[in-house]
């Protein structure tokens, strides 16, 4: 999957997006999980959890009936480094991560 710098700056446009991406970040919740504590309908929570899955910012896991989601951190990084290298191309800490990136 190609990530795109555009869908993932409109996924974390969204604050409940982001609330989220942080109760998924390094862990697995089930998506009643997250509907319990972000405290929004199932709909409107599997909608949200469907634009971070579009926007490759999810890991997916299944397991009978239910499915299970956490943070896809590496496509954050490279999501982000795109922003940057596209957005921010003369700024140190983006030469340096060129730098890193190309070595």
């Amino acid at each position: 999957m190609k990530l795109s710098p555009v869908l993932f700056a409109k996924a974390i446009a969204d604050e409940t997006r982001q609330n989220i991406m942080k109760l998924v970040c390094c862990k697995w919740l089930s998506v009643s999980e997250i509907v319990e504590k972000v405290g929004y309908s199932q709909p409107t929570i599997s909608h949200h959890l469907a634009i971070l899955r579009d926007a490759g910012l999810v890991n997916i896991r299944e397991e009978g009936k239910q499915t299970f989601y956490s943070l896809n951190q590496e496509n954050i990084a490279v999501c982000c480094g795109q922003l940057m290298i596209k957005f921010a191309p003369e700024n140190k800490v983006t030469e340096a991560i060129v730098k890193v990136v190309n070595a």
